[in-house]
């Protein structure tokens, strides 16, 4: 069942956001046990999604408080006050900033740690429900009189019931409101809301702070509404005002999906917002075993509440024989609702017997100890993942002695000098060896300055070595949170889908159910208008008539019980006769249009081509364009505009979308005409003249200031005549 909700509403946010999910983070009330956490994951598999974390409704309305602030400039703390239906909790929440290095630089990260959470899973909005019912119920009784208790007619307490309902909402605005059941009519105010403040209560004083010491009260849930709760809160808190920053009925979603953001890999929130949240509930193991004696070894508090998620830790426990372990809940005052036992969690571990039996001949250090590996989910899930077997020997190994180099020198004093050295460290069996090896005098002289080494066989040294030996570890629990066998779960699965198709199938034959209802409802109120009988002829329209009709009490005799695939044949059946009528019906209006739309684009083109033809630069682009234009607008738009006009009873000659098509074929052939470039103009040049001009020069002997005044005196002449044979060419033109 929950594997259906979870696909059902997977469903609704893939249409709401137009795309495929497979991952999500699903939110979960802080007082959710062990069992319902390991149940939801399953669920979620079952509905083929991938959970990156089941998040407590706490955290993700305190994700989405803190995204947005910055507290570099000081701490925190905020109290989180949700209300729903069933259940109410509270939890103080300390906001910080630390820095740190990113890219080089100092940078200052929020970040938030839950400290606390309290809850009450029976009181909520419900509960205000039936303590109005009750309250009035009594009130109602003493108006009777007589001993009469309302309360033995069901009839009389539903429809009080509906209407206290009604008085709630009412009362999530007013502080006052009427109540009016049959010849019952009372103006009280709500005042049963003694226990809304003991969650709050408890949380801040486990916490060792004073209510001056709270930043904030953030108002979550729909219940905060009603005020005479806000009265209360603001009464024992001692504030004027409560908080209200926050959307009461989306802000966990939205922090929620922060979480996810913070989680995948494909999306990189700006805003960084560290989260710290804590184990709810506290969590002890217990072993049993042969030979295991009930002591505070064997049954140990492993989680505390409020530890840190994730985490990771490990217990060793000396024992050489098979045991079993189980994981329960710390105490019988804090379990999660609907609880019947502490245990939720059952292990066999197995090996250990045989593991100290093939050891046991050897040279034990320490006693054959088991280590237990445990791990505290991102999800707030308890369990043991595995266990291994720890085995310390201590034995006698034959290693090489240690080499013994002596070193030649040329120098006889050096010699001898190390000769003394090395004697006096060596071992006595070998110090004759040295000495003849060393007394030698006619060494070669290559080898002076090598070494040379000699062997000493090998010694028996004491080792410690440890064993390690994984251990089978079988999960045994029953009851509530019990692992699913595979060919459970893959059966579960099948029946998931399958259900999932009649689902599908279901909604297609109401979907095709309704479309049938109604096109044939919409069809006859057609038919009935003067409109049609221009399209249609009257035998067509009886014939059409009396197909409809007959469809119409199949619908509602033989076809109530009938498949999609019956629907859809009749609809497609009545389609058939009904879509040539309408769409002759739709013709009547659009191919009028469709004419006018091509004859007003044929008048702009036929101004067009006047237009260019005036102007005489493109005279010959503008002639190719006419003949083109001329020859595309008697092939594709003159029999449309002047056909021949048929009856409006069968199919026209032409349709608004065939002109249409006409006139944007046109169009493009027009657009490639109109990028052919444009020839350029002839610019006629003038004719050349040409003349001579002779300037007198006369050689420079007498020096550099005769040579300059004459060199000037000719240029002078030479552009003066050069002015003269352009003056005599434009006289000439």
């Amino acid at each position: 069942m929950v594997g259906m909700i979870l696909k059902y509403a997977v469903g609704l946010a893939e249409t709401h956001a137009k795309t495929s999910l497979k991952d999500v983070v699903i939110t979960v009330p802080p007082f959710t046990g062990v069992a319902e956490r390991r149940g939801l994951l399953t669920a979620a598999d079952l509905a083929g999604l991938n959970v990156l974390a089941l998040v407590n409704e706490h955290s993700g309305a305190a994700l989405q408080y803190g995204i947005d602030k910055d507290f570099s400039n000081g701490s925190r703390h905020v109290v989180f006050y949700d209300m729903g239906a069933s259940s109410t909790y509270a939890a103080l929440v300390y906001f910080s900033a630390y820095n740190t290095k990113e890219f080089g630089k100092t940078v200052s990260v929020n970040q938030f740690q839950v400290k606390d959470v309290k809850w009450d899973a029976e009181l909520g909005g419900q509960n205000m429900e039936l303590k109005l019912v009750e309250y009035f119920a009594d009130e109602f009784n003493k108006q009777l009189g007589n001993g009469v208790d309302i309360r033995n007619s069901p009839k009389a307490m539903a429809k009080l019931k509906k209407q206290v309902k009604r008085t709630k909402e009412i009362l999530s605005a007013n502080m006052m409101a009427p109540i009016s059941v049959e010849s019952l009519y009372d103006d009280r105010d709500f005042r049963y809301l003694g226990k809304s403040s003991c969650s709050s209560k408890e949380v801040i004083k486990h916490s060792g702070l004073n209510t001056d010491d709270l930043y904030a009260v953030e108002l979550i849930g729909g219940a905060t509404r009603v005020p005479k709760l806000q009265a209360k809160l603001q009464e024992f808190l001692g504030r004027k005002e409560l908080d209200k920053h926050l959307d009461a009925d989306e802000a966990t979603v939205l922090g929620a999906s922060l979480h996810a953001a913070n989680l995948s890999d494909g999306i990189k929130l700006n805003r960084k917002l560290g989260m710290i949240d804590g184990s709810t509930y506290g969590f002890v193991f217990e072993l049993d075993g042969v030979g295991l004696l009930k002591d505070e070894n064997t049954r140990q508090l492993i989680v505390p509440r409020m530890k840190k998620l994730p985490s990771k830790m490990f217990r060793s426990v000396v024992h050489n024989k098979d045991f079993e372990v189980s994981l329960s809940y710390e105490s019988q005052d804090l379990i999660p609702p609907g609880a019947s036992s502490l245990v939720f969690a059952q292990y066999d571990i197995s090996g250990l017997t045989d593991t100290s039996e093939k050891y046991s001949s050897r040279n034990l250090s320490s006693p054959i100890k088991a280590n237990l590996h445990f791990s505290l989910s991102r999800s707030g899930i308890f369990s043991l993942d595995r266990a291994e077997a720890v085995i310390e020997i201590t034995e006698w190994v034959e290693v090489p002695r240690k080499n013994l180099t002596v070193d030649n020198s040329t120098s006889a004093a050096g010699s001898a000098n190390n000769t003394d050295a090395d004697a006096r460290d060596a071992p006595e069996e070998n110090n004759d060896k040295l000495e003849t090896s060393n007394g030698s005098g006619n060494l070669p002289d290559s080898s002076a300055n090598e070494s040379n080494t000699v062997e000493l066989g090998t010694e028996k040294k004491l080792k410690k070595r440890t064993f390690r030996v994984a251990l089978k570890v079988i999960e045994k629990t029953t009851g509530p949170g019990m692992p699913i066998p595979k060919e459970s779960f893959a059966e579960a699965k099948r029946k998931l889908e399958a259900l999932d198709k009649k689902d599908a199938e279901r909604r297609r034959t109401a979907e095709l159910k309704n479309n049938l209802e109604g096109y044939i409802y919409s069809t006859k109120d057609k038919l009935g208008s003067e409109e049609f009988e221009n399209v249609s002829s009257e035998q067509q329209r009886q014939s059409f008539m009396e197909k409809l009709n007959e469809v119409e009490d199949w619908l509602y005799t033989d076809g109530e019980d009938a498949s999609a695939t019956e629907f859809q044949e009749r609809l497609d059946m009545l389609k058939a006769i009904g879509d040539p009528i309408f769409f002759r019906y739709e013709e009547l209006t659009a191919r009028p249009a469709a004419s006018e739309h091509a004859r007003k684009y044929l008048t702009e083109l036929q101004q067009e081509v006047s237009t260019r033809i005036d102007d005489e630069n493109a005279a010959v682009v503008v002639i190719t364009v006419f003949m083109k234009l001329q020859s595309l607008y008697n092939e594709n738009c003159s029999e449309p505009l002047n056909a021949v006009k048929t009856s409006g009873f069968s199919k026209p000659a032409f349709t608004s979308t065939e002109v249409y098509g006409k006139v944007l074929d046109l169009q493009d052939k027009v657009a490639s005409i109109n990028r052919i470039p444009k020839p350029k103009p002839k610019v006629e040049k003038p004719d050349k003249v040409v003349t001579e001009s002779v300037g007198d020069k006369d050689d420079s002997t007498s020096g550099e200031t005769s040579s300059k005044d004459q060199t000037t005196s000719n240029s002078d002449n030479v552009a003066d005549e050069k002015a003269n044979a352009e003056s005599q060419g434009h006289d000439e033109l």
